[in-house]
């Protein structure tokens, strides 16, 4: 969720390219059906904590919404 907010400050501070390399490393970690958990372990590549989680979905969009 919040490297999804970062995405979203990124786009609204002029950050543009910051804000879709970051957006394309975060949908990168969705499963095989798009959704993602409460976090990600990038060292061993997996999923962590609740799962699915809305709240990183909702950021997901607001991200999506800020880049557009």
């Amino acid at each position: 969720m919040c490297s999804f907010w970062l995405v979203e400050q990124y786009a609204r501070s002029g950050r543009g390219d910051d804000a879709v390399a970051l957006m394309e490393r975060l949908v990168a970690v969705r499963n095989d059906v798009d959704l993602l958990s409460e976090e990600y372990d990038a060292e061993n590549g997996r999923m962590l904590g609740n799962f699915p989680q809305a709240f990183s979905h909702l950021a997901l969009i607001r991200a999506a919404d800020a880049l557009s």
